[in-house]
């Protein structure tokens, strides 16, 4: 075979005249440079597995950490160090810097103010006497027009020919406590959910005092309200400080308010509702994206996040931490059961895996 050929219209070079010139001055092309190599995102644990009929069809992994009586880290599972978004598991601080701001609150309008709630009628008349209390109206909720969170309280209300609305809205609760204490200290009201407002600065003291720990940073709730990320270790730890925090303290009235009015901090067909009735002194507060938080009576504390936010795991993931946690009670069994259905009957389930 002849050997190729040049190309006449490509100029030849010596290796003299190549090797003479400096390496910094040699264009490169941007495709010629290999990526510096990126480090892989730990991958989380597997908490949850979804089985049909007998076959493993897919995962939900995440982080979890549980909290001994005295406060230290009894069980992590995957990396609970890191910052996340707790999403409404952060209203009890909420609420407590509401009551920092000066507006009394009691019973089951506090435990309104930290409420994800269901959109039962009962829920919605309080929002509303809540506003009419302190000559408010719905039209200055920040919250976005919404369905009721309950699906069957959702149906029940497109029945009835209505339309999403602010109060119907689950974070009403909280947003009506928000607008009182603005308008009882003289705040601005239009901006009450910008985050360099007086009362979300108050709120945002809170978070880090709660946790133990800065906030990581600031971002946009569901809701439109400020959103204060901190770790899971500070999720649990601030759960566990609203229950052993003295009578009479804001944090210990939050905890107080929910507790003897769970129905309203979530609704009747709700878990964090079940857990309060049925385990004494318990403290709980699920948030979006499947984060959910609990505190006992003596300390012991759990916070967990489900990566991909399926809220199918959480009960199963629940009910397997709470044992873990030593709670011997049968809401336990019944938070974590979550059948799967096939052909309208039961065919498998979503089971906890650690």
């Amino acid at each position: 075979m002849s050997a190729p050929r040049a190309n006449p219209a490509i100029p030849s070079v010596s290796s003299a005249s190549v090797s003479s010139v400096p390496v910094s001055s040699v264009p490169v092309s941007p495709a010629s440079v290999s990526p510096a190599p990126v480090s892989p995102a730990p991958v989380s644990p597997v908490l949850a597995e979804v089985v049909r009929s007998g076959f493993v069809e897919g995962h939900h992994r995440g982080s979890l950490v549980l909290l001994a009586a005295d406060g230290s880290v009894e069980r992590a599972v995957g990396d609970v160090t890191a910052p996340i978004f707790p999403r409404s598991s952060n209203k009890p601080m909420q609420a407590a810097g509401v009551l920092r701001a000066g507006l009394e609150l009691t019973g089951e309008r506090l435990a309104l103010a930290a409420a994800s709630h269901s959109g039962e009628t009962f829920h919605l008349d309080l929002v509303r006497k809540m506003l009419a209390d302190h000559g408010l109206s719905a039209t200055q909720l920040q919250c976005p027009p919404d369905l009721p969170l309950d699906p069957t309280e959702a149906e029940t209300y497109l029945a009835a020919g209505a339309v999403r609305d602010r109060v119907t809205m689950n974070c009403s609760g909280k947003h009506a406590a928000m607008l009182a204490v603005c308008a009882l200290r003289g705040w601005p009201l239009d901006s009450y959910l910008d985050p360099g407002h007086p009362l979300q600065q108050l709120i945002h003291t809170v978070v880090e005092e709660a946790a133990g720990e800065p906030v990581a940073a600031v971002g946009t709730d569901g809701c439109g309200a400020p959103l204060m990320a901190i770790t899971l270790t500070g999720l649990a730890r601030a759960f566990r400080s609203f229950v052993l925090a003295a009578p009479g303290s804001a944090e210990r009235r939050v905890a107080d308010a929910m507790r003897a009015h769970p129905e309203y901090v979530a609704g009747t067909r709700r878990p964090d509702t079940w857990l309060m009735r049925e385990v004494p002194g318990a403290l709980s507060k699920m948030g979006a994206e499947a984060v959910q938080a609990v505190a006992l009576p003596d300390g012991r504390a759990l916070a967990f996040k489900i990566d991909d936010g399926g809220g199918r795991a959480l009960g199963p993931v629940l009910g397997r931490a709470l044992a873990l946690l030593g709670v011997d009670a049968p809401v336990a069994s019944r938070i974590g059961r979550a059948p799967l259905l096939g052909g309208a009957r039961e065919v498998g389930e979503v089971r906890a895996a650690f």
